[in-house]
């Protein structure tokens, strides 16, 4: 039977790996990607890595996501991942709205969702002795710093940074900035020295703003409200870090050990809206040390609908709310074969089955 994950190495991992075998102690970056519910079908990776297999190896690893990616590594950072990275993948898949909604309802079902996965306990992750979580957003700034909520502003100045980006990402770095919000444990010093064309703001995280990064990181512009007034942050709206660093394309080559990145795709798109520009695909220096896991094609074709769980889904469903959350949480159960399936390659990692960026 075909395997359910596709795996591939930068030049750095493959050549490590190839002389030592892979150990979580090698692990010093775990990126996690925005898309929404995609990620949904890293739940079983994240729990055998974040419940299993790292805890082998205790030491001090980033954690670094955006959107949904942001979530997923929040929860990882808990005392008991497990507990928390299910209470995600369970009201996370459970969403349900109303046929007509506006983004200020959107925004109200996500931190009460928010709300649940932290379960009252938001100091847990800012205190694990063993991860330092970084989460992603993006600012408006230009255009977009102007928008105060005005639903026709914020289309407007998103469409000029849309056209700005089709020209280049500088352009994009015109209109909006990247804020990290980090860990006050670390300095986040491999972020801070120029890698791209965006200006880069840095924030210490805490119990008073966590919810609120948390938030922002996932706010789809016109889905969500922006989020405003976040403690120890600089004033302004801010949005889904994925308009930025969509799959992360960050500089992991500063790391002298590896990243192993979980992904839904066996590709890094750097920004959202370069999703439908191959040649923007990251194949440089940032991937050398990288190790990437995604589901195969085979096993994404056996899914409900042939496809991962999406946002395009609670348009297809509509109303049908269980149809909806029985499909999705039909995949969160074969993520768990993802699982099985990496555990078996990082005991006897078989380097012909791995590919190259």
């Amino acid at each position: 039977m075909d395997s359910p994950i596709s795996i591939r190495l930068g030049p750095r991992a493959r050549q490590r790996i190839a002389a030592e075998g892979l150990q979580a102690a090698d692990i010093a970056i775990v990126p996690a990607a925005a898309g929404g519910p995609k990620g949904l079908i890293l739940s079983g990776i994240d729990c055998w890595m974040f419940g299993d297999w790292l805890k082998q190896a205790p030491r001090e690893r980033r954690l670094v996501g955006a959107s949904i990616g942001a979530w997923r590594m929040a929860a990882a950072a808990f005392h008991d991942p497990v507990a928390a990275l299910r209470r995600l993948a369970y009201h996370y898949s459970h969403q349900t709205y109303p046929a007509k909604i506006d983004a200020a309802y959107v925004s109200r079902t996500c931190r009460g969702l928010l709300d649940e996965v932290l379960d009252g306990r938001g100091s847990e992750p800012l205190c694990n002795p063993d991860y330092r979580l970084s989460i992603i957003t993006a600012r408006g700034i230009g255009p977009l710093a102007a928008t105060r909520g005005v639903r026709w502003r914020e289309m407007a100045g998103f469409l000029l940074a849309a056209v700005g980006n089709t020209m280049s990402r500088a352009r994009l770095a015109k209109a909006m900035e990247r804020v990290v919000f980090h860990d006050a444990r670390d300095d986040a010093a491999w972020l801070r020295k120029g890698f791209d064309a965006f200006a880069s703001t840095f924030v210490n995280l805490s119990e008073e703003n966590l919810r609120d990064a948390l938030l922002a990181s996932g706010s789809i512009p016109l889905v969500l409200e922006a989020v405003t007034g976040i403690a120890g942050a600089p004033d302004g709206a801010y949005w889904d870090g994925g308009l930025i660093d969509y799959h992360l394309h960050l500089p992991y080559q500063r790391s002298e050990e590896l990243v192993m990145y979980p992904h839904f795709t066996d590709h890094i798109v750097p920004g959202w809206l370069d999703k439908s520009m191959p040649w923007r695909r990251a194949r440089d220096a940032a991937v050398e040390n990288v190790v990437l896991v995604s589901p195969s094609a085979s096993f994404v074709a056996r899914l409900p609908n042939g496809k991962l769980p999406d946002r395009s889904d609670f348009k297809h469903y509509g109303q049908n709310h269980q149809a909806r959350i029985r499909d999705w949480n039909f995949a969160i159960g074969e993520s768990e074969r993802m699982a099985e399936a990496l555990a078996r390659w990082v005991e006897k990692p078989d380097l012909k089955l791995a590919g190259s960026f």
